[in-house]
């Protein structure tokens, strides 16, 4: 490969997340292209492929890794469901080509161990899909931070407010309802958050304690005359995670088919997605899945230098952005992913800064530039060897991990969690 020609890609799971990464691609054809993929779906093989040339196809991720010489791959992306991470990452770093991974890197602190032995051992450049840290939005906060403004550190507290409807689609009756199939709602949603707190403040979260349930998607708190589904449901009409609301109305209006529709149906009418819902996964009332994640948690963590800080997700508001308050010595920051307010306690000063803020903050909107930021360091690390682009390596990473496995641990067995450090062999 010379330092002109784009750098070949091939995609794992051919889903959202590889979907997303593909579209910078597809706009930046000098940087980067896309020259395999693998997924069993054959819809979702030709989506990821349209506007790229000669794309070949695989139904499944080995036979794509045994053509990797053929095909003359530089790096892969790794895009497939939580629990079919592992393979496909450790047989990606053993025959040398770079990696990036989709969070969660794993699902158990084991998995993620393998996986960052192996890619050490390998020398290879490596990133997670740990968005947050690559937006506008991020580097602001970093910014405002670092130039003193507040002072030192004392407090930190985050919410993230996943939305009422979108817990409903993603961690009710979606691929993240369930841990056996998928993983704790912690690691498949607010890993990216854990990770980002540290990220901003520059600090190392040392201990945790973490409570949290699964409150209201149950049987035991349906309404009165509920039914299996929402299409023939008589309560239907006053439900706030009716499916009928979610998607096929969207549908109706428009006359198009959108995210999270798409996520139902290949087609792309109000019937298609109505059909889905008398058929399919999505069409199921809320209370009467086989859902087991939590609706709310919350983490009480202190940092290596003894302050401290709070994180709370919750299913019940609406989907918005998320909010962080950074309380300093100094000064305050309350950031609400647009820009952040700042206070000076010296002067009495009030400011606001915003960003300009490219798509929304949600994963149908490339994560406030954070997709974008993500590959588009990943390629310019594996382009140029500079692996410093990439703003998490191997032993960064585990560590987020760690923590959220010990938060889980915490919400199960009511203890409080101390975060070893991480350990992963020569590399």
């Amino acid at each position: 490969m010379s330092s002109a020609d784009p750098i070949r890609l091939a995609v794992a799971g051919a889903g959202n997340r590889g979907q997303a990464y593909m579209d910078w691609a597809r706009e930046h054809p000098h940087e980067a292209v896309l020259v395999a993929v693998a997924d069993p779906r054959a819809a979702a093989r030709s989506q990821i492929s349209r506007g790229f040339d000669n794309v070949r196809e695989f139904d499944d991720w080995r036979a794509l890794l045994a053509a990797s010489d053929e095909l003359d791959l530089d790096a892969v992306v790794v895009a497939t469901q939580d629990r079919d991470h592992l393979e496909p990452c450790l047989a990606v770093a053993e025959r040398g080509l770079a990696l990036l991974a989709e969070k969660p890197l794993g699902v158990s602190a084991r998995e993620c161990e393998e996986i960052v032995a192996a890619v050490k051992r390998a020398d290879i450049p490596f990133a997670v899909g740990h968005v947050m840290r690559y937006t506008p939005y991020t580097d602001l906060v970093r910014r405002v931070i670092d130039s003193g403004r507040i002072g030192r550190i004392i407090n930190i507290q985050h919410l993230e407010p996943v939305g009422w409807w979108h817990a409903a689609h993603s961690y009710v009756r979606g691929n993240w309802r369930n841990t056996a199939t998928s993983s704790p709602m912690l690691l498949a949603k607010s890993s990216h958050d854990i990770d980002w707190i540290s990220f901003v403040t520059g600090k190392r979260i040392e201990t945790v304690a973490s409570f949290g349930s699964r409150a209201h998607f149950r049987a035991s708190e349906a309404p009165v005359g509920a039914g299996t589904r929402c299409v023939d449901c008589a309560i239907e009409p006053n439900c706030p995670y009716s499916a009928k609301k979610i998607y096929l109305e969207p549908a109706q209006r428009t006359g198009r088919v959108e995210w999270p529709g798409t996520v139902l149906t290949d087609g792309d009418t109000a019937d298609d997605v109505a059909e889905a819902l008398r058929t399919g996964p999505y069409g199921r009332c809320v209370y009467d899945c086989d859902n087991d994640v939590v609706d709310h948690q919350v983490i009480a963590f202190r940092f290596d230098d003894g302050t401290a800080g709070t994180f709370t997700m919750t299913a019940f508001s609406d989907h918005i952005n998320r909010r962080t308050q950074i309380f300093g010595t100094h000064g305050s920051i309350d950031g609400d992913g647009d820009g952040v307010d700042i206070v000076d306690f010296r002067t009495g000063e009030r400011e606001r800064i915003e960003v300009d803020v490219s798509g929304s903050f949600d994963a149908g909107g490339g994560h406030g530039g954070g997709d974008a930021g993500l590959i588009s360091a990943f390629v310019g690390a594996v382009a140029s060897g500079d692996q410093s682009l990439i703003r998490s390596g191997p032993d960064e990473t585990l560590r987020s991990h760690l923590i959220v496995f010990a938060a889980e641990e915490s919400r199960r067995d009511g203890t409080v969690k101390t975060i070893a450090d991480p350990a992963t062999g020569p590399g």
